[in-house]
This record gives structure tokens, sequence and C-alpha cells, in this order.
């Protein structure tokens, strides 16, 4: 298993990069290749063949679910501390959910094949991924939480507090449709809720951007619906530190 302290990786921004097993990562890096993540890129297509994984290093990965009938809500957020294609970790070759790019940025990309070939020659770098598939699981249950039991502004709050967690600085460069996706709500409820959050001093509001006013006030107003996750990857993995 990764020893955080020991193994620590400067070279990499990703999370999963940085605290792996120098021997496990040396099994990757030949197959590493940095690329970049145009936005609405799609990293993972549901139901056919996983392609490649992308370790993250800079923006942003929604895993989006959608029905038969066409609605679509955020499920899965991955940034600077996650993976694609986790579903390889597990033994499967697919996922049911879409994931694409939500805030343009920078990766890691390794093909499926070759990140194959590491998983099963190394038993180590499998259990340690495994553990941010544990985290992504509680991450995706306290989404289905949130959606279920708090208000589109508390759920707003906490969307706005996770990307802070994963993106340096204070800009997000977001439009209200794109918003509307990820919360699974119709675009005037979104611009509602930025408007409450903006009135109370907690965020700036632009075409296209929000910029973080007040962290604090907004960890306040997400009503305990951020910090489980959080911690249970800091737990499992270690603290986020993006940028």
């Amino acid at each position: 298993m990764s020893d955080p302290a020991q193994d620590r990786s400067p070279q990499y921004r990703n999370e999963l990069l940085r605290r792996m097993h120098v021997s496990d990562l040396a099994l990757l890096a030949p197959h590493m290749q940095r690329c970049e993540l145009p936005l609405r890129m799609m990293l993972v297509t549901p139901n056919v063949p996983i392609e490649a994984v992308y370790f993250i290093e800079q923006g942003i990965g929604s895993v989006v679910a959608s029905t038969t009938s066409g609605h679509e809500a955020e499920v899965g957020f991955i940034g600077v501390e996650g993976m694609t294609g986790s579903a390889l970790v597990m033994g499967d070759d697919r996922a049911a959910h879409a994931c694409f790019v939500q805030l343009e940025g920078e990766a890691v990309r390794i093909d499926a094949a070759a990140f194959n070939a590491a998983l099963a020659a190394s038993p180590t770098l499998r259990l340690f991924l495994l553990r941010f598939v544990n985290a992504l699981h509680t991450q995706t249950g306290c989404t289905a939480l949130v959606n279920a039991r708090l208000k589109l502004e508390e759920r707003l709050a906490r969307w706005l507090l996770m990307c802070d967690d994963r993106v340096p600085g204070e800009r997000l460069a977001i439009t209200h449709e794109f918003l509307s996706i990820m919360l699974g709500v119709r675009r005037p409820g979104v611009t509602v809720a930025l408007q409450l959050l903006e009135g109370r001093a907690l965020i700036r509001s632009r075409r296209g951007e929000i910029v973080i006013r007040d962290r604090a006030g907004l960890l306040e107003l997400a009503n305990g619906g951020y910090g489980q996750a959080e911690t249970e990857y800091a737990r499992l993995i270690g603290e986020i530190m993006p940028g």
C-alpha cells in the first residue's frame, strides 16, 4: 500500500499519482501521455468499452447519469484527487454513466490496455486505487442524499465548495446552463439560487463565471451536505491539495 509521506511524487499534480507507490508509478509511467481537457470532452462513454483512464491534473470531470427519456444529473465529481474509468479497477471494461469535462484543464492519459496490464502486474496498485473508488462511492451517496433532502441553494453551496477544493483560485468558468445539468434542475432555478447566494455576498456571479467570496458562508449554507465525503477521502488517500 502507498505511503503518502514517503512516496509523494512532486512532478504530478494529480493526488493519486503523487501518492502512488514508486514501483506502481514506474509500471504506468511508460504509458502516460499528458493531454488537454477541452470543455465537454467525453472521457467515458456509457455502456461501451473504456478506451483510456485520465488522471486529472487540472479541471473537473463530471459523472452524469441519464434516463431513457433524456433527463440528466451529475452523480460524481472528479478533479485533481481522482481518475476516470474506475470501473477498470473493479474488473469491468465499461461504465453505466458518462463522464465529461465540466471545467477545462489537463490530465495524464493511459490507454486502458496498458492500465489493465499494470493492474494485473501489481496487486498493490489495484488496492491503492480501490481506496479512491471507495471514496468516490461515498461522494455519490452523499450526492443522492443532498439531492433528495436539501434545498437547491444548499446543494449549490456544496457544489461550489467541491469546486473550490479542486480548482486553484476563486474563479470558476461555468455557465448557468451547465449548472442546471449538474444540479438536475431547470435553468431558471439555477439563476434564482445564484442570485440568493450573491445577495448574501457568498459569491459574485457573472456571465460564464462565478467568483467565490465567502467559503465559510458557503459551508454554513450547505447545511451539513458538505464534509462527509471529503473526510472519507482524507482518511483513505489524504488531503486534496489543488494547484
